[in-house]
C-alpha cells in the first residue's frame, strides 16, 4: 500500500500537512478522530484518475499538523476548512468526512452551502446517543463520589477515582486523546441535528451495518432529516467501511459525483 506525498503549508496560522493529487473536479475529503491524510489516501489515489483534483488534510492535532491553540469545537475546524478552501483557491468543492470529518462536513454543508457542490458522510457522527438509565446513574454516582471528595480536600484520592473511572468506562478516543481531551469532550457533546435537518446538499450515506462507533441507526436517521440523502450500507463492514469495501465506495462515489464530468 503506498503512503500520500504530505507537505507542510500554513493555513490559518497554523502548520498543516496538506496532499493534493490529481486534476479535474475538486474534492476535499477530512479524516475522523485521530486519523490523518492517509485515512482516505487509498479513495484519493483511485479518484483522482478518474477526472477529480482530490485534497486531503490533516486537522489539526492529527497527522502533521500543530495543534489548535485552544480547546476547540466543530466550529472551529470548520473554520479552518474555510481557510484552507480560499488559501487553496477552491471556489467550490465536493465534500467527503469520516466520522468526525463528517461533523465537520455536516456543519460546512449546513452554514456554507455555496461552497460545496455534493457530500459525501462516511459513517458520518454528530448525532447524541441518549445515554442508559445504568450509564446515568453510574455517572451521576461517580460524580456525587468525586465531589464529596473534593469537599474533603480529597483531591489525590478524587483524581485517582476520575483516573479509574476513564480507564474503565470512557471510549478508547478519550483514552488516546492527550492533549485534545478537552477538544474531544467538546466535540463530541455538539448535537448536530439541527445542521443535518438544514444540509441542502445532495448527500450520500455510507455505512456499515456492524459499524460500533456511531451505529447504523445514526446512519438511517440521517436518511431521514436530512432533505435529500441516500444510504448505502456495506453488510459485515464496521467504522471503516469505506476502506473494507474500497472497491465499491469508489464506483458508487464516482457515481454520485458525477463521473468527474
Amino acid at each position: 500500500m503506498s503512503i500520500a506525498p504530505v507537505r507542510l503549508d500554513e493555513v490559518a496560522g497554523m502548520t498543516t500537512g496538506v496532499c493534493v493529487v490529481g486534476e479535474g473536479r475538486p474534492v476535499l475529503a477530512l479524516h475522523g478522530w485521530g486519523g490523518s491524510i492517509q485515512s482516505f489516501w487509498p479513495v484519493a489515489e483511485r479518484l483522482a484518475p478518474k477526472g477529480y483534483q482530490v485534497h486531503l488534510l490533516d486537522l489539526p492535532g492529527f497527522g502533521q499538523s500543530e495543534l489548535p491553540p485552544a480547546t476547540w469545537g466543530v466550529g472551529d475546524y470548520a473554520g479552518f476548512v474555510l481557510a484552507y478552501l480560499d488559501a487553496a483557491q477552491l471556489g467550490r468543492a465536493a465534500l467527503i468526512g469520516h466520522s468526525f470529518g463528517g461533523r465537520i462536513s455536516l456543519m460546512l454543508a449546513a452554514d456554507h452551502s455555496a461552497r460545496f457542490s455534493r457530500m459525501v458522510l462516511a459513517a458520518g457522527a454528530g448525532l447524541r446517543t441518549p445515554p442508559n438509565l445504568k450509564q446515568v446513574m453510574r455517572s451521576g454516582f461517580s460524580r456525587t463520589v468525586r465531589k464529596g471528595l473534593s469537599a474533603l480536600h480529597m483531591n489525590g484520592l478524587r483524581d485517582r477515582l476520575r483516573e479509574s473511572y476513564n480507564q474503565r468506562y470512557a471510549s478508547e478516543d478519550f483514552l488516546n486523546a492527550g492533549p485534545l481531551r478537552d477538544t474531544f469532550i467538546r466535540v463530541i457533546e455538539e448535537d448536530l441535528t439541527a445542521y443535518a435537518e438544514r444540509v441542502p446538499l445532495p448527500t450520500l450515506l455510507i455505512w456499515g451495518d456492524q459499524d460500533q462507533e456511531t451505529p447504523l441507526w445514526q446512519g438511517r436517521r440521517f436518511e431521514q432529516i436530512m432533505p435529500d440523502a441516500g444510504l448505502v450500507v456495506f453488510a459485515g463492514a464496521g467504522h471503516f467501511a469505506y476502506l473494507e469495501r474500497l472497491n465499491e465506495t469508489i464506483h458508487i462515489v464516482d457515481h454520485f459525483l458525477g463521473g468527474g464530468e
